[in-house]
């Protein structure tokens, strides 16, 4: 063979390797049963602790006083900052909330369900450090910002653009939010998520919002996404009620969720995290549809241990794994979409503990119904570092995942007894006219994964799995190409940003 066939060769199977063979879908439809580990008994317990929890010792609602009103109104006991919540008051004020939503993007055929037996993958939300093989870990920027949206557009297995890929600290802390929704708005046709950094942050996402899809639109439909975090344990701020109260009035989705590392933000036990979570949940929900009945409501749980020795967070363990998979059954018997889970892992680079941690929620998050699953890519660092090369990996296992939740295939192409009858006994089945047929989608192939012997590994560069993820990022941001946007809808953004980042001065804070 010459050097330049063999070269050729060397090519095309990178090429098929680089290619996904993933299909793009809007959303996942699971078709597989649910990953329940909670009996009965021990949900219960839970809503019980909960509501003690609600009754007894009280959620710290501070710095709004219009909250306080509003939850006093409602049958709240409210003493200084501390409400009190009667037994039921919170699941009665939940009835109101959607079980099931449609999240519009600005591509109609990218629309996502949110509930039901649907997943929804989401990119890695809020690392202020970005990393990759080059240039290692650095402060993310806003070309960075733009880099991960025009991934997660380019991510066949990813649905959604998602909120703060990255933070661009290139930008001014009181203005930055402008420059990342418009990148969701210009570089992807996926939908996304809103700023929660500030009241009027959240306004001026609605506000654009409005002149992407039009003012009445958004009044009677579901655009955005916002990550409501309560601050555990038991405590909603000002920050995070403001930004609550302009998206639920505006009828854009809330997600209301607790940011809890067992043993220091809630108690060591799967229990005791869960009534803590459940309470939070509930009292926070309650404040959304009291703004406005019937605003899209999340059911949030981000939950972590720790190592008890320094105090740091861990991921991919089994006490995570138990606390999601109750949190998803006490939100379906709320009758509430899910948030939780992703591809978290505490490792500083794309290796094997990243691998293995990540895997272990991921395998969690889908198969206990995650439906809103936020950090599906990307995330390094327990949360400080957005990864390219961990980005695209993970955009690998996601397209696995959707195949999983296709379950099984119950025709008589999936049963394949005509392959048995034409082959029979002692031969095999690669030339037979079902192989034939179906080769090319029986499979799911890695676009990363080297299966081929180790001397064609070894011909090929001897790269591993970063190495190549360092390839196909710089690959896909190569062949990214803009979505259509209307330059009429296009000019008004950059006017509405222009002249509200001119009516006030730049901040850090």
């Amino acid at each position: 063979m010459s050097e330049r066939t063999a070269r050729r060769g060397r090519d095309a199977r990178r090429a098929a390797r680089q290619k996904s063979d993933a299909v793009t879908k809007p959303y996942i439809i699971r078709n597989v049963p649910l990953l329940e580990l909670a009996s009965p008994e021990a949900l219960e317990i839970i809503e019980a602790n909960a509501d003690t929890i609600l009754e007894e010792i009280g959620i710290e609602f501070r710095d709004d006083e219009e909250v306080l009103e509003m939850l006093k109104g409602a049958g709240a006991d409210v003493k200084g900052t501390r409400v009190h919540f009667p037994k039921g008051l919170c699941r009665e004020l939940l009835k109101t909330a959607p079980a099931q939503y449609t999240q519009h993007a600005r591509n109609s055929a990218r629309n996502v369900e949110i509930g039901g037996n649907h997943t929804v993958f989401a990119p890695v939300y809020g690392p202020p450090f970005v990393r990759d093989l080059d240039n290692g870990r650095r402060y993310g920027t806003i070309e960075d910002f733009r880099n991960f949206v025009k991934l997660a557009c380019m991510a066949p297995a990813m649905h959604h653009s998602g909120g703060t890929v990255c933070e661009p600290v290139d930008l001014p802390v009181n203005k930055r939010h402008f420059d990342m929704l418009y990148a969701h708005m210009k570089y992807s046709d996926k939908p996304f998520m809103g700023s929660v950094t500030h009241p009027m942050r959240a306004a001026d996402s609605v506000a654009m919002c409005e002149i992407l899809f039009g003012k009445e639109f958004v009044d009677q439909n579901t655009v955005m996404t916002s990550l409501i975090n309560a601050n555990s344990p038991m405590v909603f701020d000002g920050t995070m009620l403001g930004a609550l109260k302009v998206y639920a009035r505006a009828n854009q989705a809330c997600i209301v969720s607790p940011f809890i590392l067992a043993g220091a933000m809630s108690p060591v036990t799967a229990l005791g995290t869960l009534a803590q979570v459940l309470a939070e949940v509930l009292s926070g929900g309650a404040v959304t549809q009291l703004c406005r009945p019937g605003a899209p409501l999340i059911f949030g749980a981000f939950v972590s241990a720790i190592s008890m020795q320094s105090g740091a967070p861990t991921f991919g363990t089994p006490e995570p794994t138990l606390v999601i998979s109750a949190a998803a059954q006490l939100a379906r018997r709320l009758k509430l979409p899910f948030r939780s889970g992703g591809s978290l892992c505490a490792s500083k680079v794309p290796d094997a503990q990243a691998a293995y941690e990540s895997a272990n929620t991921l395998n969690a998050t889908v198969l206990s119904g995650v439906n809103f699953a936020l950090h599906g890519a990307g995330w390094l660092e327990g949360g400080l570092s957005s990864g390219y090369e961990k980005f695209v990996m993970d955009c690998d296992q996601l397209a696995m995942m959707q195949r999983l939740t296709e379950g099984f295939d119950l025709t008589d192409n999936g049963q394949a007894m005509d392959a048995v009858r034409e082959v029979g006994p002692g031969a095999h089945y690669l030339g037979c006219a079902h192989t034939q047929a179906n080769f090319e989608t029986a499979f799911i192939r890695s676009s990363l994964a080297d299966n081929n012997s180790y001397e064609q590994w070894e011909s090929e560069g001897g790269l591993d799995m970063a190495q190549r993820a360092n390839t196909q990022w710089k690959s896909w941001l190569a062949e990214y190409q803009a979505p259509a946007i209307d330059l009429g809808v296009d000019e008004a953004l950059q006017a509405y940003m222009a002249e509200r980042k001119a009516s006030f001065p730049d901040s850090n804070v």
